[in-house]
Formats: structure tokens, C-alpha cells, sequence
């Protein structure tokens, strides 16, 4: 591929509507998650909210949970693509800093209902636990991207604990009068620990 075919192939008619009926269905998911609670809302109502069958609603969303995480296999790959392609000369700390900056402090800040999304997840025990896998499945891709990217074995205690505190760095932001100065913070260690116990190659 030459330097100017680069960019990403355009997105078909299929996949634009498929995209689209995606969203819909998260979009009513939540919608009706938020002013219900996500107990007392089936999966029929989220269909006829979207205006789609119940068969089209579970080839998107396997899981009733995973209408709550609709954006979970892109926040991995954004998750991976922050090391991936960092600049020369970057350190892994300091790419998974920008993007916590970039990505999920961003998203907190402009979402109005992000306060009211986490009192959602953290009251509900169902949604609880997949989260938490949620977030295994990731650091557990992190750790080995980690490990590609440095030069190390794969199962290097170093790179899954890097991983794991690299997505639980932005709660240090909870309650902080400057967050994302709290943020910064908590990968300042990271990149001191980093480096000492396994600089970059």
C-alpha cells in the first residue's frame, strides 16, 4: 500500500445501516435504562423503542448487558491503537495517560448523563459484573500489547500490572477538584514504576 492509501476504506450502504440500527437500539436501551432502572425494562420494550424485532436486537446485543456497554469493542481497539502507534519516542505510560485524557476524561466531561450512567452500572448488580469482565477482557489485551511492544514474554507480571492500573488510573479523578491533574498524577507513578521495573525498548 503506498504513503497516500492510507486512510480507512469507505464504510458500505450495509454497514452504515447496520451501524445505525446499532446505535438505535443502545440509544433506547438507555434511555429507557435511565428512567426506569435497567430491572424493570425488557427486552421487547427496548425493540419497539428502536422499532426493530427482538431477533435483529439480539444479533447486535448477544446479552442484555452488553446494551449498556455498546461501545466496548471500540474502546478496546482505541485502547490498543493508544500503544500501537504512539509517537517515536513515546513511552506506554505516557500514550495510555493521553489517551485516559483524551478519551475517558473527554467523554465525562461532555456527557450529561455520565453521572447518572455510573449511579445506573453501580446499582445494578448484573451490570456490575459485567463490567468487571468487561474490563478483565481489556487489560488482559493491554498487557499483551504491553509486552508485544516491549519486548517482553508475555505473561511478564510487569506488563498485566502496568495494564490493570493504566484503566483504574482515571478513578484517582473521582471527587478531585482538578481531575484531570489527578489523573496525571497516578501516571506519573505508573511511569516511574515503568521504568525502572521495565523501560521501553
Amino acid at each position: 500500500m503506498s504513503e497516500s492509501d492510507t486512510g480507512p476504506a469507505p464504510i458500505g450502504r450495509r454497514e452504515r445501516k447496520k451501524a445505525a440500527t446499532r446505535q438505535a437500539i443502545a440509544d433506547a436501551a438507555l434511555r429507557l435504562f435511565l428512567e426506569r432502572g435497567y430491572d424493570d425494562v425488557g427486552i421487547r420494550e427496548i425493540a419497539d423503542a428502536a422499532d426493530v424485532s427482538t431477533t435483529t436486537l439480539f444479533k447486535h446485543f448477544p446479552v442484555k448487558e452488553a446494551l449498556v456497554f455498546d461501545q466496548d469493542a471500540d474502546q478496546e481497539a482505541r485502547l490498543l491503537a493508544a500503544v500501537r502507534e504512539r509517537p517515536e519516542g513515546c513511552s506506554i505510560p505516557a500514550a495510555l495517560r493521553e489517551h485516559a485524557l483524551r478519551h475517558r476524561m473527554a467523554a465525562a466531561g461532555r456527557d450529561e448523563r455520565f453521572t447518572a450512567f455510573f449511579a445506573l452500572v453501580n446499582g445494578t448488580p448484573a451490570l456490575r459484573d459485567y463490567l468487571q469482565g468487561m474490563w478483565m477482557r481489556h487489560a488482559a489485551a493491554l498487557a499483551r500489547v504491553v509486552a508485544e511492544e516491549s519486548g517482553l514474554p508475555e505473561d511478564d507480571p510487569a506488563c498485566a500490572a502496568l495494564a490493570h492500573f493504566a484503566l483504574e488510573a482515571p478513578r484517582a479523578a473521582f471527587g478531585q477538584a482538578d481531575p484531570r491533574r489527578a489523573v496525571a498524577r497516578a501516571f506519573d507513578l505508573l511511569e516511574t514504576g515503568w521504568q525502572a521495573l521495565a523501560p521501553d525498548r
